[in-house]
């Protein structure tokens, strides 16, 4: 008699298709049919999920895929964290509507190290293989890329939309954004994949390994995919360069002020994509705030207590909420507050900057045009306002500098 070693197949579909979004509803039941007749054979499947390192820091958008490969993996199954250090040097053109400035393989190198260490915010690394696909993408010869390439059709790739606008304005296309789609479809070819986790922006990438797989005698990997995280302004995808992220890195009272700053109509996706709350826990909750019964910034406190206790621990989160109820609900200044030394600059941007408050001088444009930086409790309509001894500078709602004169040291 043979000793289930995997939990239930329904108890497992059931989490793992949770949250997940495959553009249409044909593609989602292929998919759950080709995972349900996986997980039956009741072994732990190898799940992999592709990563290119083109930046420092990771957002909570970023964290959907982790998220889901920690499901997998507290199931007990086996999880590869793929490193796209080759494909990283070409850069995703998937979401993109003019190619991509080239990376070096050191940027990519440096980088890598910082996403390993924040994936492990949320993965049990010590279970997880980090693979690279340098390894073999570099060692690829002519004739093995030519062999690849004479699996696909040009017009396959026009039919992407991104691609699509561009030929169509006569904006270039170059081959080896072509080429990105085919080295992701090597990737599951050489890690033997039976899933991979990914954005639904990348179908096509997908799809096209699950082609390459069957054209070399393996099964078809099964494709697990998840919706774009919206950004903090409600509409686009999050993302650094708009300045609308979280990041994982961020401090607790941050990501805290930042959940509470996001539209209510974000609410369930946040809780969906972002927490453990059930489905039915969640149409409750929104329930009882249709209803009248809870108030909108009620259930958004939830929210931001269950998104920050997922990437620090409970009690740190607590305080987090405690800061943002004094600072914000009953608009108390804090005692403490992070001091900045005028060390040369003085201007509002400047002194952001280089207090870490802000990406760019661009993003500090931004938050002074949509009135979230207040100096002395006024708001501010220049962003180059020089600032001087004791000036007390709010951004957002829950992030406050002092400046002090005098060197830094």
């Amino acid at each position: 008699m043979t000793t289930r070693r995997m939990a239930p197949v329904e108890e497992q579909l059931a989490v793992l298709m949770r949250g997940t979004d495959f553009g249409d509803d044909a593609t989602r039941r292929v998919m759950e049919r080709e995972l349900r007749a996986r997980l039956e054979e009741d072994r732990p499947l190898r799940v992999y999920c592709g990563y290119d390192p083109t930046s420092v820091d990771l957002t909570l958008g970023h964290t959907l895929t982790m998220r889901k490969l920690r499901q997998f993996q507290d199931f007990g199954h086996e999880i590869t964290f793929l490193i796209g250090d080759f494909t990283g040097l070409i850069g995703d053109p998937t979401d993109k509507d003019k190619t991509r400035p080239m990376l070096t393989a050191e940027t990519l190198a440096a980088n890598s190290q910082t996403w390993a260490r924040q994936a492990g915010r949320i993965l049990d690394m010590s279970k997880v293989e980090v693979r690279h696909n340098a390894d073999w993408l570099a060692g690829l010869t002519f004739e093995n890329v030519i062999r690849v390439c004479a699996k696909f059709t040009v017009a396959e790739f026009l039919k992407r939309e991104s691609f699509a606008r561009r030929y169509e304005r006569g904006d270039a296309i170059y081959l080896s954004e072509f080429l990105y789609g085919l080295m992701q479809a090597y990737d599951a070819l050489e890690l033997q994949t039976d899933v991979q986790v990914s954005g639904r922006d990348q179908l096509f990438n997908v799809m096209a390994g699950r082609k390459l797989q069957e054209e070399n005698g393996q099964r078809p990997q099964i494709t697990i995919m998840l919706p774009l995280l919206v950004g903090l302004d409600g509409h686009e995808k999050m993302s650094k360069s708009l300045g609308n992220y979280i990041a994982i890195d961020d401090t607790t009272n941050d990501m805290y002020g930042k959940v509470m700053s996001i539209p209510d109509s974000l609410m369930r996706d946040y809780f969906t994509l972002l927490t453990s709350a059930t489905d039915a826990e969640v149409d409750a909750l929104l329930g009882d705030v249709a209803a009248g019964r809870v108030a909108p910034i009620d259930a958004k406190k939830r929210l931001a207590l269950a998104v920050t206790s997922t990437l620090y621990p409970g009690d740190a989160a607590e305080a987090a909420q405690a800061y943002f109820e004094s600072t914000f609900q009953r608009r108390e200044t804090p005692d403490e507050m992070v001091e900045f030394r005028l060390d040369g600059a003085s201007r509002l941007d400047d002194v952001l900057v280089a207090a870490k408050f802000a990406a760019s001088k661009g993003e500090v444009r931004r938050l002074v045009s949509q009135g979230a930086v207040r100096v002395n409790g006024e708001a501010v309509a220049d962003f180059a306002v020089d600032l001087g001894d004791g000036d007390e500078v709010r951004v957002g709602r829950t992030r406050f500098l002092r400046v002090v004169a005098g060197t830094s040291r």
